[in-house]
């Protein structure tokens, strides 16, 4: 057998695989005896039918694409293995250029490729975001607002009043194509702000509240406003609108003191001292996690803009499917199917794919990166940490299911699925600490780094990147493992 492999520019390779004359009457011989088992040939049990008589019977060309499709499955592995590639998936047979010899070419899918830049280098500020005694006081405000006592009114508008209007909204001057109508005529709730509160976000403009104080119900008015060219509504800036308004009923609004009694009808808390503290973690921990997630997206920003990355076209294709597959299940949590999602949007799957492809490419090359600097540091996760974190998501699953619907719904697939996207959630948030570290100056590199690492991406993903698979990791989850996890379902559903 004759191999040639050639490099292609999309990170595949071909490779052209010379059949020897006697291979190739071999593989005929074997076509022949299978096809005979498979055709009925009066005379002859099946399989038993001599070459001619077959020959005969099916024809030449019938023979000899069943020997290549053989040729084709024995050849492969061995060519792959001859030609010394490293292929991310199962090639294909593109074409046969010659049948003197037998030539076959196949198209192989290559591993991905990652070269990074010094990331040891990168720093980036890290300023970790305080909470303030005024966010705690919004959450209590907010709080107080919604256990507000509504009572209805035979009154005008008075502030701190909460008004349903029937509302409808004009644009002044239409450009041609352009859609007049800026609200459709409905029924809205209104709470008129304080005149020292500010109004900034208001709907349908700021200060639009205050346009209601002294109107009785019944009252019917017309209110014209400009948008400023700095408006948070983009498209209205610099436009000028005309709301009509009648006013449907008034209710007045008396807030709860904030005081212990009010704190012990939020929750179990005896003081508001202790609802004070609780709102106070909650929104540190909040602030601390967004901030740490768009510092994590700004290092492997950094990383991948210098970085290079290789990969063949089924690999986007497969996180594209993936992508799309999530969009799937977020919309089935909404009681939605991705047919009437694309019918509402006008699109069909092909344009959905276009869409999703770029966002699916740049969180391919992403963790495609967050994969080789995990592999570069040596970052791992034991199966304990996996099982413990499988456990405690599998409970929290199970709670909201009978252990009849559990037990269903939790097959051993699901839950090799489930070990294995936690398996890869830890090592990319093992992967995103150390690099945390080193953009903010705390990590020390070891003496010998990426120089002694091999050109070849060895990183722990390849298959889907987005398809978390067990086997990404050094330490890979036993069926034991597995195991050791399903009485959650009995004893927690």
């Amino acid at each position: 057998m004759n191999i040639e492999k050639q490099f292609q520019e999309n990170h595949q390779v071909k490779l052209t695989v010379r059949v020897e004359p006697q291979v190739l009457e071999q593989a005929r011989q074997r076509a022949a005896r299978k096809i005979s088992k498979q055709t009925k040939i009066p005379g002859f049990r099946p399989g038993k039918a001599p070459y001619s008589v077959i020959l005969r019977t099916v024809g030449e060309g019938a023979i000899f694409e069943e020997a290549v499709d053989l040729l084709a499955t024995e050849l492969y592995p061995k060519a792959i293995e001859e030609a010394g590639v490293e292929p991310y998936g199962p090639g294909q047979l593109e074409n046969i250029t010659s049948t003197d010899p037998l030539t076959l070419e196949f198209m192989v899918p290559l591993d991905a490729e990652v070269i990074l830049c010094d990331y040891y280098s990168l720093r980036l500020p890290y300023n970790a975001p305080a909470i303030g005694e005024s966010d705690v006081e919004n959450v209590l405000k907010d709080i107080r607002e919604r256990q507000a006592v509504l009572t209805p009114v035979d009154r005008p508008v008075m502030e701190t009043d909460q008004v349903t209007i029937k509302l409808n909204g004009e644009r002044k001057k239409v450009k041609e194509g352009e859609n007049p109508t800026l609200v459709e005529e409905r029924s809205t709730t209104v709470v008129v702000n304080k005149g020292d509160e500010k109004s900034e976000g208001e709907w349908p403009f700021p200060g639009f509240s205050r346009k209601l104080i002294g109107l009785s119900a019944g009252d019917h008015k017309s209110v014209t406003y400009t948008y400023p060219k700095d408006s948070d509504w983009e498209s209205l800036r610099g436009q000028k609108a005309e709301f009509n308004l009648t006013i449907e009923s008034i209710k007045s609004r008396i807030l709860p003191e904030v005081d212990d009694a009010f704190a012990q009808t939020i929750g179990e808390y005896p003081t508001l001292d202790d609802l004070t503290k609780d709102i106070h973690h909650s929104l540190e921990q909040q602030a601390m996690n967004e901030y740490l997630a768009e510092y994590d997206q700004q290092i492997v920003n950094e990383i991948v803009k210098d970085a290079v990355i290789k990969y063949p076209p089924q690999m986007l294709d497969k996180e594209v499917e993936l992508y799309i597959n999530q969009l799937e299940n977020r919309l089935a949590q909404q009681g939605l199917d991705l047919e009437t999602y694309l019918k509402t949007r006008q699109i069909d799957t092909k344009a959905l794919r276009e869409e999703v492809a770029p966002l699916a490419e740049q969180r391919l090359k992403q963790t495609l990166a967050l994969f080789k600097v995990a592999r570069q540091e040596n970052i791992s996760v034991t199966n304990e940490e996996i099982e413990a974190e499988s456990t405690q998501a599998l409970a929290e699953i199970s709670r909201h299911m009978t252990p009849e619907q559990a037990k269903k719904a939790i097959s051993e697939g699901y839950l090799r699925n489930l070990v294995s996207n936690v398996s890869t959630d830890l090592l990319i948030r093992r992967t995103y600490e150390r690099l945390q570290a080193i953009a903010k100056g705390e990590y020390t590199p070891p003496e010998v780094v990426a120089e002694d690492q091999p050109k070849k991406d060895e990183s722990p993903t390849n298959p889907a990147v987005g398809d978390a698979v067990v086997d990404t990791i050094e330490s890979q989850p036993s069926p034991s493992d597995i195991s050791s996890i399903e009485h959650v379902i009995s004893e927690d559903a």
